[in-house]
């Protein structure tokens, strides 16, 4: 799994048009629950390195547009951080706070 950064609202609508899984991770780096939960994510990425699944990350403070067009297509209340699993342009899954984490968004999907 490799991350990719969220910067525009073409990508939304691109993942939102996606047949397969994606995993959307929103981010904010002033918060300390938020930084948490990326460094954990960050280990568990690299513990699924052959996973193909693509996996977003959005800064909700650089990117706050896109982070509210997440919440606005996938139907899901703003939260940071929070984790999304989406298929076929609807959210399977969504996690916050100190429940973000790859492990389970992962049962989702296999």
């Amino acid at each position: 799994m490799n991350w990719i950064t969220l910067t525009t609202n073409e990508q939304v609508k691109t993942i939102s048009e996606s047949e397969g899984f994606s995993i959307i991770y929103k981010h904010s780096p002033r918060c300390m629950t938020s930084l948490m939960a990326y460094r954990q994510l960050k280990g568990e990425v690299l513990a699924e390195s052959d996973n193909d699944t693509p996996l977003y990350i959005v800064d909700v403070i650089a990117n706050r547009s896109e982070s509210q067009q997440i919440a606005h297509t996938f139907s899901v209340e703003h939260e940071s951080p929070q984790l999304l699993v989406v298929k076929n342009g609807q959210s399977v899954y969504d996690a916050s706070h100190e429940d973000v984490s790859l492990r389970r968004a992962l049962e989702h999907i296999h």
